[in-house]
């Protein structure tokens, strides 16, 4: 493999990451709308509760997103054992 291939994987490797990523943040920020935060907070629809669901969806999207690429790299991992 030369240099040009390698950083050719690097990049679309890099590339699935960030799209992963950002679509689990997604994903996390559609599941955080069904929240019920009546019973949590004084003003469910303002500034400071949209900011806490901001920052839920940014966490539990890359700990899902965490989890989906480790789980990528292993299987990927599988196919070198097999081999």
């Amino acid at each position: 493999m030369n240099m040009e291939d390698v950083q050719i994987s690097y990049g679309m490797n890099g590339l699935f990451s960030i799209v992963v990523v950002l679509l689990s943040i997604i994903l996390c920020w559609f599941v955080l709308q069904e929240l019920k935060l009546e019973s949590f907070m004084r003003h469910p629809r303002g500034p400071k509760a949209r900011l806490l669901l901001v920052i839920l969806a940014v966490v539990l999207g890359h700990s899902l997103a965490s989890f989906v690429l480790d789980y990528y790299n292993w299987t990927r991992m599988l196919t070198a054992f097999v081999e």
